[in-house]
């Protein structure tokens, strides 16, 4: 347990880079639609609207996890810890920075209700069916994705060190394949109502929260058994 303790201690060394650089990204990403749903008056003209800008958090948290796998890995290698170690280390990590994050995102929620969005009716931290009304199932709802985008950094990262620049562009590709394919196939079969009613039917617990769980559950297992094969 302590190797794994040193093994997260890892990536707070700098916590301006791990904390500070997706809050950045996310500050000016809400600066900016703030400035725009004051100034053009969006929120008032039309009182549904919605922002997703707050994906700039998931996305850029996504980002620093992805490095921190090509960039600490080899250095906690270095320091013999394992890999398996330093798996269980970046997991500790995932896990208590996605209730932090849940927490701040929820309490900014509370907030931002509490000032009718920011006083321009702006929804940004919870937008559309993401805002729930009890605190602490919005914790769930805002924190939980947070560990999918994380295993997906991971994942990506350690497809990266594994097999490099051509290992990125065959994740890509195949991800376009499969995907693309998807959606011919459901739109051959003429099946987007049936999805679109699937998703309407469940509850938001279970996209939010149940859903990025088992994404981050597949991810990581698939991440844990490509780490063991990465080389320094």
């Amino acid at each position: 347990m302590n190797r794994v303790l040193s093994a997260a201690r890892l990536h707070v060394v700098h916590p301006l880079v791990i904390l500070g650089v997706p809050w950045v990204v996310v500050g000016i990403s809400f600066a900016v639609n703030l400035a725009l749903w004051g100034s053009v008056g969006i929120g008032v003209d039309d009182p549904g609207a919605t922002t997703w800008g707050v994906t700039a958090l998931y996305a850029a948290v996504a980002f620093i996890f992805g490095q921190a796998v090509t960039q600490l890995l080899p250095f906690a290698m270095g320091v013999s810890l394992s890999r398996r170690v330093f798996f269980l280390g970046t997991a500790l990590v995932a896990v208590v920075q996605a209730v932090g994050y849940g927490l701040a995102v929820a309490t900014l929620t509370r907030i931002e209700r509490a000032t009718d969005g920011w006083g321009v009716a702006l929804s940004y931290w919870a937008p559309g069916a993401l805002s729930v009304d009890r605190f602490w199932l919005q914790v769930l709802v805002s924190g939980t994705p947070m560990l999918a985008f994380m295993a997906v950094g991971v994942g990506v990262g350690i497809v990266q060190k594994r097999w490099g620049l051509n290992g990125i562009w065959g994740l890509i590709i195949g991800l376009t394949a499969v995907l693309g394919g998807l959606i011919v196939l459901i739109s051959w079969q003429r099946g987007w109502d049936d999805v679109g009613s699937w998703l309407g039917a469940q509850s938001i617990a279970t996209l939010a929260v149940g859903l990025p769980i088992a994404v981050a559950a597949i991810l990581g297992a698939l991440a844990f058994g490509g780490i063991r094969r990465v080389v320094p």
